[in-house]
């Protein structure tokens, strides 16, 4: 069916809706991650595969995004370039690497309804997480002062949380929130943290590419699909550093996390 939407648009529907409606939501679902990928918004890049699961399978909908998320990152990398710790920046892919694999060896187990499931819940957390934090400013300024104390020890926290950013970038593409529980708490500065993480996120992507040939979820639709949304890359770049500059991060936090847990929301109860 999807190869056939794509040859013959207006004659079908694709999961839901019409063909208008699919290709806005497709544009959406890059238009955001691309947002965010020239530093605004942090981890609300993770609306991105929530959007596009609202008109695709999710396997499908991973295949879709990978080559554009990759795009993205060559060009955030390009933007920060000279910035990224080396040191901490190969502990934090060999361990974000590792998770993968596993991700690689369990997803054989999950079918797609699981995977809406598993992205919906990740979703919920992310919006729900975000006002817990805004609730609880005091208790997270504790919580940050005490890791403070165990920077030297940063190489066990990245086999925790980069492992488990890397299962979820696998499963999900949105390895972005637990990587961001590891590097942000070690106050280091902003560029190079931007930096780090640009190179991080080329890096674990690109190591994709492999397990999805391997599982076959690439297809002639798939890229076809990816290459029809690459404009949306530059445009949801350039916007984005426009809402640097004019826009407070927190107008734009607000909207997107309700958007998150709205989206969630309906994930995980269509797949119940």
């Amino acid at each position: 069916m999807f190869d056939t939407f794509l040859i013959h648009p207006a004659q079908l529907d694709l999961i839901e809706g019409s063909a208008l409606v699919f290709w806005l939501t497709c544009c959406l679902s890059v238009f955001v991650v691309s947002i965010t990928k020239a530093g605004f918004g942090g981890s609300v890049g993770a609306l991105a595969a929530p959007i596009m699961l609202t008109v695709l399978p999710a396997k499908i909908a991973l295949a879709v995004l990978l080559p554009l998320y990759l795009l993205a990152d060559v060009w955030t990398v390009y933007l920060w370039r000279g910035y990224a710790l080396r040191t901490l920046l190969i502990w934090m892919c060999g361990c974000a690497i590792a998770g993968q694999i596993l991700g690689w060896l369990i997803i054989g187990y999950v079918d797609d309804e699981m995977l809406k499931l598993i992205i919906g819940a990740i979703a919920l957390f992310t919006g729900a997480r975000f006002y817990l934090h805004q609730m609880g400013i005091k208790m997270l300024a504790a919580a940050r002062y005490h890791h403070r104390r165990i920077r030297a020890q940063y190489k066990g926290r990245a086999l925790v949380w980069c492992s488990l950013s890397g299962l979820s970038s696998f499963v999900s593409l949105t390895g972005g929130i637990p990587v961001q529980v590891f590097i942000l708490p070690m106050k280091i500065q902003r560029f190079f943290v931007v930096g780090t993480l640009a190179w991080y996120f080329l890096v674990i992507n690109l190591a994709k590419i492999p397990f999805f040939l391997q599982l076959d979820w690439f297809t002639t639709s798939t890229v076809t699909t990816s290459l029809y949304l690459v404009p949306m890359v530059p445009l949801g770049v350039l916007v984005g550093r426009w809402l640097n500059k004019n826009i407070s991060d927190r107008v734009f936090y607000h909207i997107a996390h309700i958007a998150l847990i709205a989206l969630g929301s309906r994930l995980i109860i269509s797949n119940i």
